[in-house]
């Protein structure tokens, strides 16, 4: 069951991972053009004029953007947060839902697993692709970055770690919704505007102590990105909270689906 799994989703982590590694790749090739001497003093310059609050929320208060390396702790993880958040959403949404919508949930009941066996697997399968995915950007920017100049390594690595937080609560909690509906069009809508709002309020609250607030129901905060390039260190009660919050959402899946009535 577990390998039969493995082999379903195959096709569509390829895809991601090709898709942005593409996107990182033109960064590789461009950025360094564009950060020549003169262009860093205008874009110096220009980020004089944003507000500090902004310059903050995109963590360019901490890090400058003159090298790739630059704009991965500023911009480029906060797009890495998102794109794997996507992936993970829609993941998590139909991971089981596609059995009753391709109508092989027939098929699996007929064999001679229970409903847990079959909801274990897939989320072992599902956690597996995440783990996989974070690793495969994580190993494809080391060596970008090795081969484009000087960088901090230990705090590349540990920034590296960061979307794993919050991508693997993403996927147990869109898991776990799935489990209330046998429409998966429905349910990636839903997923995504999970992944959407919590991205808006994670950039939001960075703004003013009146949005702060926002961060505390933000999943990305869980990455904590800013804390690992200040401190060059994860905050373990943040991947206490992780784990802990997926465990919770991975349990209240496996029992939802074993009384889910399907079609």
């Amino acid at each position: 069951m577990f390998r039969r799994e493995m082999k379903v989703n195959l096709k569509s982590f390829i895809i991601w991972n090709f898709i942005l590694i593409a996107l990182l790749l033109i960064v590789f090739i461009v950025y360094p053009s564009l950060v020549s001497n003169e262009n860093v003093e205008m874009l110096n310059e220009m980020l004089k004029m944003f507000p500090e609050e902004v310059l903050k929320a995109f963590n360019m208060d901490i890090s400058g953007i003159d090298s790739v390396f630059g704009w991965l702790k500023t911009e480029g993880f906060i797009f890495i947060l998102l794109i794997t958040g996507i992936y993970s959403a829609i993941l998590g949404s139909n991971i089981l839902l596609k059995e009753e919508n391709d109508k092989t949930i027939e098929y699996l009941n007929s064999l001679p697993i229970s409903r847990k066996q079959i909801v274990i697997s897939k989320i072992f399968s599902g956690l597996i692709y995440i783990f996989l995915m974070v690793l495969i950007i994580g190993v494809f920017n080391f060596i970008g970055l090795s081969l484009s100049g000087d960088f901090d390594k230990k705090l590349y690595i540990l920034l590296s770690i960061t979307p794993l937080l919050s991508s693997i609560v993403i996927f147990s909690i869109c898991l776990f919704l799935s489990t209330f509906t046998h429409k998966t069009n429905k349910m990636i809508g839903i997923s995504l505007g999970i992944v959407f709002a919590s991205y808006f309020f994670n950039i939001i609250s960075e703004l003013g102590e009146e949005t702060k607030i926002l961060k505390y129901i933000s999943i990305f905060t869980l990455a904590d990105v800013r804390n690992v390039i200040l401190n060059i260190s994860i905050n373990p009660l943040m991947v206490f909270i992780s784990f802990i919050i997926t465990f919770i959402f991975i349990n209240l899946t496996i029992v939802r689906y074993d009384k889910k009535e399907l079609v």
